[in-house]
């Protein structure tokens, strides 16, 4: 689903190239829910817009869902990004004059799906917010808010999900809810999830961690959810065909 190879970002600073990147290189196969860790300043928020293709490499190459991102253009990235990608961020990027089912709404109406509507609200409650459907953003809680961003993300059914600190502006208890709903989505919906965090807890969620440090990949585990999903009977057929 997800491919960089030898991934590099530089950017000239007072005459001087500064590296963020370095030589990353890895594979995310369709299905997988995958947290990319690091200390402050390790490059995972600049990784996330390389994969997602909000910026181009120096050097490198990225594949998302077998295309090749470096030769497109911004329109053509644009466009393959609201055919197949979704984003949850850590400050909910709500729509402030919205509710919160117009907010679901608004990646389907852009399509023209007649079922935006009736979409949105099975999205809504899906995530447990039917009764807050005709509330705005402000008058909802920072949990609830997270939770519409999280059904809007998956509003147009991407393959490739992208979630950017997605519980930095919670608490823990709020945090982990917000977790336990995207493992659950990424169950029912198959859909590819790539969690940028700093909390070690959270990332072990994931079935993969990705460490970084100093623009660089410094370890790639399975972790004992990944674990024990690959020992399942039916994983391994998967993998064996």
């Amino acid at each position: 689903m997800l491919v960089a190879r030898d991934v590099t970002r530089e950017y000239r600073t007072g005459g001087r190239a500064l590296t963020v990147l370095e030589a990353v290189s890895f594979e995310i196969p369709a299905g997988a829910f995958v947290a990319i860790v690091g200390p402050s300043g390790s490059g995972k928020t600049t990784l996330l817009g390389l994969l997602a293709g909000l910026d181009t490499p120096t050097r490198g190459t990225v594949l998302l869902d077998g295309v090749d991102l470096g030769p497109m253009s911004e329109d053509a990235r644009a466009r393959l990004r609201g055919e197949k990608v979704g984003f949850v961020f850590q400050g909910f990027q709500l729509i402030p004059t919205l509710t919160a089912l117009e907010n679901v709404a608004v990646p389907l109406e852009l399509r023209g799906d007649p079922s935006a509507t009736d979409r949105a609200l099975g999205l809504l409650e899906r995530v447990g917010l039917t009764g807050r459907a005709g509330h705005l953003p402000a008058q909802l809680s920072g949990g609830e808010q997270q939770r519409v961003a999280v059904a809007r993300a998956f509003a147009n059914r991407p393959r490739l999900l992208f979630a950017d600190e997605p519980t930095g502006n919670l608490d823990g208890v709020t945090g982990a809810r917000i977790v336990e709903l995207l493992e659950s989505l990424n169950r029912e919906s198959a859909s590819t999830i790539i969690l940028v965090t700093h909390d070690a807890d959270l990332a072990a969620r994931a079935h993969r961690i990705i460490r970084l440090a100093d623009g660089r990949v410094v370890s790639d585990t399975t972790t004992a959810a990944g674990a024990a999903i690959a020992s399942t009977p039916a994983v391994q057929t998967a993998f064996a065909g």
